[in-house]
């Protein structure tokens, strides 16, 4: 089936896209975000995508405005046959009308749950056992599209946001190459969301990722699962901040070595028997995986090893 496609996006969750779509069909062009600087030294650098498709040899749009008329009247003469979104921004209707066929986007949720910009966290903060993908056509209002086509994806008990994105970023593959398919036969019906079954899922932030102990503790390791590995759900331990990544959870006292049974407060600590125990309001929490402020990621065991400090105490 001969289609030629223009691929938006940014991210590493949208590269195995951008790779199949290539595979199967004629990528015209992509469409991604303006180098920006990137880690502790601020060196600007492409984005994945960008570099994705440089290494295709694909020709790269990086437009500072989508209305900009110069971009939309190379999209013009490109003249695509679909148009196939994948992490990117909000498109404006002189872009998202210009395809023979269509475009559409590919978000991580089974919309309408979860509209915004972090499906994938709040699915795992929520305590979700189960999400999914959705294809739908672009529209002038976020995520509100009528639905193409859906998959259903089972989240792994312990999964972190990071997890989830790893699984789900070569299935958004399989489905933008179904939708591409979907959309070139012709026969069709796209349904419309359910708006009374829309929730919402902003953007977090490292402003809000401080750890409450002061809840269940399934909540609050389901906090630090979907905050885990960015921004990074934390605490603050002997003065600095430390990060958790993974953790356990016991629901109740009668399930917990004998030892974490002196914990009496939310958010008190105790190191024993190779084991760092929190307790939360109801049940306690066992880290699995953490860093410290200026140092790197580190396994409970390893950090266990070389810490010599006090072995009960309380985070700030």
């Amino acid at each position: 089936m001969s289609l030629s496609i223009v691929f938006m996006g940014t991210p590493e969750f949208a590269v195995p896209t951008l790779i199949e779509l290539n595979k199967k069909y004629d990528v015209k062009a992509v469409v991604t975000a303006t180098d920006k600087p990137q880690g502790r030294g601020h060196k600007v650098l492409p984005s994945p995508i960008k570099k994705t498709a440089l290494e295709l040899g694909l020709q790269v749009l990086q437009p500072n405005n989508l209305k900009d008329n110069e971009f939309i009247e190379t999209l013009k003469v490109i003249n695509p046959d679909i148009i196939v979104v994948v992490a990117f921004r909000i498109l404006p209707k002189e872009v998202f009308t210009i395809p023979r066929l269509g475009c559409f986007n590919i978000h991580a949720s089974l919309l309408p749950k979860y509209r915004g910009a972090a499906p994938i966290n709040w699915a795992i903060i929520n305590g979700e056992t189960v999400t999914g993908l959705t294809s739908f056509l672009i529209q002038e209002k976020v995520d509100t599209g009528n639905i193409l086509l859906q998959t259903v994806v089972p989240i792994p008990d312990g999964a972190t946001a990071g997890d989830l994105h790893d699984l789900m970023s070569p299935l958004a593959a399989r489905l933008s190459i179904d939708t591409c398919e979907l959309l070139a036969k012709g026969n069709y019906k796209p349904i419309p969301q359910d708006e009374s079954l829309a929730t919402s899922a902003p953007k977090i932030f490292s402003q809000n990722a401080k750890i409450n102990f002061d809840d269940y503790a399934e909540l609050v390791r389901n906090f630090i699962h979907g905050y885990s590995p960015v921004p990074g759900a934390y605490t603050i331990f002997d003065g600095k901040k430390m990060k958790i990544f993974r953790a356990d959870y016991e629901k109740c006292s009668c399930s917990v070595n004998e030892a974490f049974l002196s914990l009496q407060n939310p958010g008190e600590f105790l190191i024993e028997k190779g084991l760092f125990c929190v307790k939360c309001k109801a049940g306690y929490i066992f880290i699995k995986e953490l860093q410290i402020e200026g140092k790197k990621v580190t396994t409970v065991a390893d950090f266990i090893n070389g810490y010599k400090g006090e072995k009960k105490g309380m985070f700030q």
